[in-house]
């Protein structure tokens, strides 16, 4: 293989590099443009020749970020769940099209992501209110980085500049949730309403909203007065689909005697309701169902969370933040975070502990006054003797 150079203008390089085709045995050129100095030109020939030899030549593109994210969103499809597929699009679609899709693939420098992420934070928001959250903006980060880790594994680019580059800070935010007194407020002021079971599961049990959609009367036992989990419900735009639950696992969630008799009192009720209608209640219907029978779908519960809260009283707080209510009385009250952990159906017993951290504190000090107590009851015994 051979290449030289040929000054096209002052500064300007033409690079032109000989090879033979192995399937047809005849020569092919390779043409590129150099700006600089002669020597400048010789060394990236030098580069070019080294770079076809040992397998990390890539060919000049112009193939731009909005065409190669729009080609990877439709090969990442079948290698994430439908969920997280849609998310992706989202932010490919919505966040990082608009900010760089039009610059060439191949040029992308770290510099060109950092200004992107700057300028997200600044002024991303489509509605022109400002910016977007680092939250929202370390999304972006992760979905770009593995879409051009995806590029680098095509040999598209050579390097990915992502790797380059650090996403804004992220702060915890503590969490926050209902009191003991004001669960007890919610659930009477939800009592009247179609969210009075979804909350009791949410605040009693723990569930979380697409397994609380999901819940069939078949998996409730109310003479043993507990509740299979093995369902959730994923929201797909206007679509639901039925999958395992998050953690992949099924668990079973004991039920309190006070909700053993609130559900047996609703199951009554939809029953009645549905034989009005001709159709006699099932272990196939939904727990939390519309007056037809038919799945209260994950963002029907949400929506009617943020219309009924307004008016309850109580600080508006998210529908997902019962399940935090749920874990906190339990910490609080002194159960073990094993225990706790296998009712939220956490993978592992750290992200409990990691969550609810807020509450460690005042466990802590509880403990050591135990373990003092009971060092000092052993020392007046062994002074008795």
């Amino acid at each position: 293989m051979k290449g030289h150079i040929r000054e096209r203008s002052p500064g300007h390089w033409a690079i032109i590099i000989d090879q033979h085709d192995p399937a047809t045995g005849k020569r092919k050129r390779k043409w590129h443009s150099f700006k600089g100095t002669k020597r400048g030109a010789q060394v990236e020939c030098a580069r070019l020749i080294a770079a076809i030899n040992g397998g990390t030549y890539l060919a000049p593109d112009k193939t731009t970020v909005r065409e190669f994210l729009t080609a990877w969103i439709d090969h990442v499809k079948s290698q994430v769940s439908p969920k997280t597929h849609e998310r992706y699009d989202e932010i490919v679609k919505k966040n990082i099209i608009p900010l760089i899709g039009g610059s060439v693939l191949i040029r992308l420098k770290p510099q060109d992501i950092s200004a992107m992420y700057a300028k997200a934070l600044e002024s991303g928001r489509r509605d022109g209110k400002g910016g977007l959250s680092p939250r929202t903006v370390h999304h972006m980060h992760r979905v770009l980085k593995q879409a051009l880790g995806q590029a680098l594994k095509w040999q598209v680019i050579q390097r990915n500049p992502a790797d380059a580059v650090d996403p804004p800070k992220v702060e915890k935010t503590a969490m926050e949730t209902y009191d003991m007194a004001q669960t007890a407020a919610l659930i009477e002021a939800m009592r009247p309403t179609r969210m009075h079971v979804p909350t009791l599961l949410a605040v009693l049990c723990g569930l979380r909203r697409g397994e609380i959609a999901a819940l069939r009367w078949r998996s409730v036992d109310l003479t043993a007065g507990q509740i299979a989990v093995a369902e959730s419900a994923e929201q797909l735009n206007s679509t639901v689909r039925l999958k395992p639950p998050k953690s992949g696992r099924a668990r079973t969630v004991a039920l309190s005697a006070t909700l053993v008799e609130e559900l047996r009192a609703y199951r009554a009720t939809q029953a009645q309701d549905l034989l009005k209608l001709g159709v006699r209640l099932s272990d196939e219907h939904f727990v939390c169902a519309h007056a037809d029978g038919a799945m209260m779908q994950p963002t029907f519960i949400t929506h009617e969370w943020v219309r009924l809260i307004k008016d309850a009283g109580l600080p508006a707080y998210r529908f997902h933040d019962l399940r935090h209510a749920h874990a906190t009385h339990l910490l609080q009250s002194g159960v073990h975070p094993k225990i706790a952990s296998e009712r939220l159906g956490h993978s592992k017993v750290s992200i409990t502990l990691d969550l609810y951290s807020h509450v460690l504190p005042g466990m802590q000090e509880d403990a050591a006054a135990r373990v003092d107590a009971a060092l000092q009851a052993a020392r007046a015994k062994k002074q008795d003797r």
